[in-house]
């Protein structure tokens, strides 16, 4: 299934290329946002939000806990009523702490709207500043190397535009740790890495980047 996908993609992008010979460009998004010191803020925040908000879920379970073993305590001197209004409100305070839970925590709910909210000023930085690397490289395309929705089986470090991307920011990265990337081939040669690698030019890791070239 997931070979077929690709090979549907790499079809389209062959049959675009066809149309119009289109000036590419990739960045690698992650590696941006874990540089950004506003990015690193949003995350703590959204941890101490989730955090609250597990607090005061665990707290509505932990009373339903009290209610339902001082009930089994005491059931034996309870009237037929009181027995129901006991197990009335122990139903009613487990739906309050379900509706709670999914409030919270599902689909679309307050942790996702938390969460939507403090990246967005961060997304839309890093949107400004490809726009503008696009622009003043004359860039057709920009691709994120990041993104789940594209499959970059292999990438050539001279479409890099991700450094471009973190001067405008004004983030800096590893140089030591980029410098580490193997070197270019000499012009004319031919380099098994032109053919496609899933392994080709991957991140090892954050901080490891093939040095800028685009021009």
């Amino acid at each position: 299934m997931i070979k077929g996908l690709i090979f549907v993609a790499l079809l389209s992008f062959s049959a675009f290329g066809s149309v119009q010979a289109q000036k590419l460009g990739y960045v690698d998004s992650e590696f941006i946002t874990s540089k950004m010191p506003a990015y690193q803020k949003a995350l703590t925040e959204i941890d101490q939000f989730a955090e609250k908000w597990s607090k005061d879920i665990q707290d509505k379970y932990s009373e339903i806990d009290k209610l339902q073993k001082t009930y089994q305590a005491e059931e034996i001197l309870l009237t037929e009523d009181m027995k129901r209004e006991r197990l009335r409100i122990i139903s009613e305070k487990e739906r309050e702490a379900r509706e709670y839970n999914n409030k919270v925590f599902g689909y679309e709910g307050l942790l996702f709207q938390k969460k939507k909210e403090l990246m967005k000023p961060v997304t839309e930085t890093v949107m400004r500043a490809i726009d503008k690397v696009a622009a003043q490289k004359r860039l057709d395309m920009v691709l994120d190397k990041a993104s789940e929705g594209v499959v970059m089986l292999y990438t050539n470090p001279k479409h890099d535009y991700t450094d471009y991307v973190m001067e405008e920011l004004g983030l800096t990265a590893d140089l030591k740790a980029k410098n580490t990337t193997a070197p270019a081939e000499a012009p004319g040669t031919n380099s098994s890495e032109e053919r496609l690698n899933p392994a080709g030019n991957s991140r090892s890791n954050a901080t490891s980047k093939p040095s800028k070239q685009p021009k």
